[in-house]
């Protein structure tokens, strides 16, 4: 069996633990910019506010009824996340948790007795609100996409099921499968849902009888064949391992303006290659290209709702694999140069760091006496680490980096980062 906790509400969430008198009014949290809304409470879904609406259109709504409106709180939403994992990986194991997402993770529960499912689900439920405030839904089934499936059903009955819903009847499963329409089953996007509600597939039930060459030839082959499959309860879909090292690091941002300024733009550029760097270092790796890509602004068409705009990217190789920030600013500004264009404005930049390999399998040059200054700089990158975890805020960083920083986005309405940043701390009268 296979169980998925899904935090409800997660950016709000996160909101209504140090603001108790939040519960239970409604609450939203606004994306990059302060630009749609990312995360709605209950009340707020209740006023039929919709996700990702703009935030202008939906500000009306959000007037009339008080809802109350943050600006995204990254360093506030990863630490509970964090929090939110741990307490699972101190409840089942590490090798029995595979995180999914920032408010998402399956849990291996073939080692929990079916008569226990329940109950163990339920403690897991009260656990994780009772050690980090976020209360979540917990769906158990056969295999993950059932799983998933339960869990949504969980999530509308939360009067009826407690936010706890276990699928292991049969017949409870095709009753699950009935009330599931197939654009919310995990794994069918929109044009794949559009095409089978065409083709008469209108819930899961349907789509699990169908076979599984159909699945192959209509639903993007193998992976349509293991949805098949597992709708019908036969595990196709594994759990993964947590990825220690990754492959590629990337740091990119919106701008809190349009920008058409290249010093601006370069700057933005040298900051952001300076926290991928940071992430390299923390896997002990070193990245041998360095990509960068800018978004220039679009006028949007009349009938378009929404466009991620043209990227515009240039990478390049370097003659050695490093972790040392400022030899990866240096081709990372160069690269700045190439994608600008002048008389455009910008909206979006991003660092990207690849071909990594372990920092310690670095070979030297022979010819080269570097290994005196190579240990210098890798003492001043830990240094730079260090002060900068502790104080945050990067209290040491490049002059490249600028110092005005006005291209930086918008967060209006941020609340205190109260779990990682000192003078944030929330204080108890």
């Amino acid at each position: 069996m296979k169980a998925i906790v899904d935090c409800n509400s997660f950016y709000c969430s996160c909101e209504r633990v140090f603001r108790p008198d939040l519960m239970n009014r409604p609450v939203v949290v606004l994306s990059n910019n302060d630009g749609c809304i990312v995360s709605r409470s209950d009340e707020v879904k209740a006023l039929g506010v919709e996700m990702a609406v703009p935030y202008f259109q939906a500000k009306p709504v959000i007037e009339k009824h008080g809802v109350e409106a943050f600006s995204s709180n990254y360093n506030l939403y990863g630490d509970l996340s964090w929090r939110v994992m741990e307490t699972l990986r101190e409840m089942v194991g590490k090798n029995n948790v595979e995180i999914y997402s920032v408010d998402e993770a399956f849990i291996d529960m073939q080692h929990i007795p079916a008569e226990q499912l329940h109950e163990t689900a339920m403690r897991m439920r009260h656990t994780v609100e009772q050690w980090t405030g976020i209360a979540v839904s917990i769906g158990v089934a056969p295999t993950k996409v059932l799983s998933k499936l339960a869990n949504r059903l969980a999530k509308k009955n939360k009067k009826k099921t407690q936010c706890v819903l276990v699928l292991n009847d049969p017949e409870i499963i095709t009753e699950a499968l009935i009330r599931t329409p197939v654009s919310e089953i995990w794994g069918v996007g929109r044009s794949y849902a559009e095409k089978l509600v065409k083709w008469g597939i209108d819930d899961a039930y349907q789509l699990s009888r169908m076979p599984e060459e159909w699945a192959r030839k209509n639903l993007g082959g193998v992976v349509g064949v293991r949805l098949i499959r597992e709708l019908k309860g036969y595990h196709a879909i594994d759990m993964d391992d947590e990825l220690d090292s990754k492959k590629m690091i990337a740091t990119t941002r919106m701008f809190g303006t349009p920008v058409s300024d290249l010093q601006d733009i370069k700057e933005a550029v040298a900051t952001y290659t300076s926290r991928a760097a940071e992430k390299l270092r923390r896997q002990y790796g070193a990245a041998s290209v360095v990509s960068v890509f800018v978004v220039p602004r679009e006028e949007r068409k009349p009938d378009e709702k929404y466009s991620h705009g043209t990227t515009v990217s240039r990478h390049i190789v370097l003659p050695y694999a490093t972790s040392i920030t400022q030899e990866l600013i240096k081709p990372a500004l160069q690269l700045t140069e190439q994608v600008y264009v002048k008389g455009l404005k910008y909206k979006k930049a991003g660092v990207m760091l690849s071909g990594i390999v372990d920092d310690s399998s670095i070979q030297g040059n022979l010819f080269i006496d570097e290994s005196q200054q190579k240990e210098k700089n890798r003492m001043l990158m830990a240094m730079m680490d260090n002060i900068n975890f502790s104080m945050r805020d990067d209290a040491l960083k490049f002059a490249a980096s600028g110092t005005d920083r006005n291209w930086k986005m918008r967060q209006e309405f941020r609340s205190p980062r109260y779990t990682t940043r000192w003078n944030e701390l929330p204080e108890v009268g």
